[in-house]
Parts: C-alpha cells; sequence; structure tokens
C-alpha cells in the first residue's frame, strides 16, 4: 500500500482553504481539477458547479498527500459539524484496491462502486459497516 490520506470534502470553498493550508504546509498543489474541466455527456456539470474543485491534492511531507473536493449541488451540503471527511487509501495496484474495497466495503453501504473514475484514476468511495467513510483509488500515473 502506497499511503493513507485525508480527504475533506467542502462546501464550495475547497480551493480558498487549500490556498490556506499550502500557505502553512508550503508545497505546491499536486492536481487541481475543476468540474467543468470533466463535463461531458455522460457527466452533465450544472452552472452553479462549473467553478468548484472536483478534487484537489497537496503533498504534505515525503508521503502524504491532504486531498479535498467541493461537493456538488445535487448532493446537497455538507453538515460541517459531522461527515465531512474520508480515509483515503492509495494503492499501488488495481488488484490491491479490488481487495481492500471488497473488504472494507463489506456490510457497509456503497456511494461510488470501484471503478475507472472520470479523473482517471481507479476509484470508490464507501461507508464500512462502522459509518466511516473511505475512498480506495488506484492511480496507474503514479
Amino acid at each position: 500500500m502506497k499511503a493513507i490520506n485525508p480527504w475533506i470534502n467542502f462546501n464550495g470553498n475547497a480551493e480558498e482553504a487549500f490556498t490556506f493550508y499550502k500557505s502553512v504546509f508550503g508545497g505546491e498543489f499536486k492536481k487541481i481539477v475543476r468540474f467543468k474541466d470533466l463535463a461531458s455527456a455522460e457527466f452533465p456539470v450544472d452552472a452553479d458547479d462549473a467553478n468548484k474543485i472536483m478534487h484537489i491534492a497537496l503533498p504534505i511531507g515525503k508521503n502524504n498527500v491532504l486531498i479535498a473536493n467541493d461537493v456538488p449541488g445535487f448532493l446537497g451540503r455538507v453538515d460541517e459539524n459531522e461527515n465531512r471527511s474520508k480515509i483515503a487509501v492509495s494503492t499501488d495496484s488495481r488488484e490491491e484496491a479490488d481487495k481492500i474495497f471488497n473488504g472494507l466495503s463489506a456490510g457497509g453501504s456503497v456511494e461510488m462502486p470501484i471503478d475507472d473514475s472520470p479523473w482517471g484514476t481507479y476509484a470508490s468511495m464507501f461507508r464500512d459497516k462502522y459509518g466511516i467513510e473511505w475512498i480506495v483509488e488506484f492511480d496507474p500515473s503514479n
């Protein structure tokens, strides 16, 4: 396994928050993807969500990455006093991603089944049987 990283959901201010985090931790953003960057017939994007962040990553230290996104309007607002973060597991292979996804999601609820994602990774999102939210992802470009 490559790493386990925190993933934070924001209500439209992910870029502002991450600019602040960057000023504290230093470094450069590894990736910034806006919803409009992925807009297509299969993935329509509401005008209110177009400039929101779908994925932003800030490396912190040698092996850690702070990751976030803005929650699109159709999913509703995130309760900022409760579940607004996930544990992101970065794997070394698709096979390892499948194994971890299948194990952790057993008995839980799957938000996004493991599959190729619109942002170029092999990813899933789910809540385990204890209510903990996870993202399991394999990025072939790393």
